[in-house]
């Protein structure tokens, strides 16, 4: 069942305040760096929710309708990332501060776990931002989505030594394969065809009249795309990689079992020197975390502001199984893929890792064979309010 906004001004802006004493109330937690990031968070979250900028059902939508504006603003977004991410890459270096790409082993289980990724993502409704910010947005199926996501990462985690024995290859840059200027005109190539390949075989719809307003939007789709490959340069140049969404829910998965009397020295993966720190530590000192939990609470402020905050709490049985099943399917995929569609497509793609190319090759398989479960768990493919938009 479709969810509907309480247009209550009281409701809505009493939503606006608790996100923004959630964002006010977190800082003096956090150091000078991760105060900017929590920030970049709240923009992120913004920037979503108000351009509706998810890519489930745009992929769904570019399918089954042949309206494919929401993926080519993506390949638009991760083209311009590539552009503004060479020159720290070739150098290793922003403003003084060492910085890396998202490069990620390629083989096996990045292929499978795409594919599962693909399949979780059209039952769950969202993808890894996606179901970020249409649950701030007030979406409460999307909240058992997302606490299934924390739990299949988690439950990956657990698995990671068997999966990495599968056959691969470590980590390939093209940029520091061919050069970073061949590495980036062949990106831009493919990624130039691959939107000219969807416009061409786009059905004729007529346009959408739509007004846009700043806080309360909808902005356009192109406007989204700019502003995130902007706020993920902006994330290489504070934390050191570009923006992820996943390694935060495998985290917060495994603290939650650790309160339950789970031990970490059963697990191999939880051994390594990142996890067993990150582990020890507060959310609040990891810069996926803290950015994940920002994207939230923006997601949160922008859908008071727009008056659009969803609390409708009507929705089906079945309608729960296909959020808690996607979203394990998204979480163990997303986990043994080394990255969700942001970590592993966006970031790797802007990376010019070829991990990031294999994931969203496979990804879209998933995604088909995704949207023909849908029915059986009673969602319909009809296409969504707003083109790019995750349900």
């Amino acid at each position: 069942m479709p969810l509907r906004p309480d247009r209550s001004l009281t409701v809505q802006w009493l939503v606006a305040a608790l996100a923004l004493l959630g964002v006010l109330g977190l800082m003096p937690f956090l150091a000078g760096r991760m105060i900017a990031l929590l920030v970049i968070g709240v923009l992120l979250g913004v920037t979503l929710f108000h351009a509706t900028f998810g890519f489930a059902s745009a992929y769904r939508v570019a399918i089954l309708r042949r309206e494919s504006a929401g993926v080519r603003a993506q390949l638009w977004m991760v083209a311009l990332a590539t552009v503004l991410f060479a020159p720290a890459l070739a150098t290793g270096s922003m403003f003084g501060q060492a910085v890396g790409g998202a490069v990620a082993p390629v083989g096996w289980q990045v292929a499978i776990g795409a594919f599962v990724f693909g399949v979780g993502m059209q039952l769950g409704g969202g993808c890894g931002s996606g179901t970020l910010y249409t649950a701030g947005g007030g979406n409460p199926r999307m909240g058992v989505t997302l606490l299934a996501f924390i739990a299949g990462s988690f439950w990956a985690s657990l698995h990671m030594g068997w999966w990495q024995t599968l056959p691969g290859i470590p980590g390939v840059s093209l940029g520091h394969t061919l050069g970073w200027p061949q590495a980036v005109a062949l990106q831009l190539a493919m990624l130039g065809v691959a939107g000219w390949w969807l416009k061409r075989r786009d059905g004729v719809s007529a346009p959408q009249a739509r007004r846009h307003r700043v806080w309360q939007g909808p902005w356009p789709l192109m406007a989204g795309a700019v502003a995130l490959a902007v706020l993920n340069l902006a994330t290489l140049a504070l934390a050191g990689h570009p923006w992820s969404i996943t390694w935060a829910f495998t985290l917060w998965g495994a603290k939650a079992a650790s309160w339950v009397g789970w031990d970490a020295a059963t697990a191999p993966f939880w051994q390594g020197g990142f996890q067993q720190a990150a582990l020890a530590g507060s959310v609040l000192t990891d810069t996926t975390s803290v950015m994940d939990i920002g994207l939230l609470l923006g997601a949160m402020l922008a859908a008071a502001l727009a008056g659009r905050y969803a609390a409708n709490r009507r929705f089906s049985g079945r309608a729960v199984m296909a959020a808690a099943v996607g979203g394990l399917l998204m979480g163990y995929g997303a986990r043994i893929a080394f990255g969700c569609n942001i970590g592993a497509f966006v970031s790797g793609v802007a990376s010019t890792s070829v991990h990031g190319w294999l994931w969203i090759a496979c990804a879209i398989p998933g995604t088909v064979l995704g949207i023909w479960l849908r029915p059986k768990f009673g969602l319909v493919n009809e296409r969504p309010q707003a083109t790019g938009g995750d349900r």
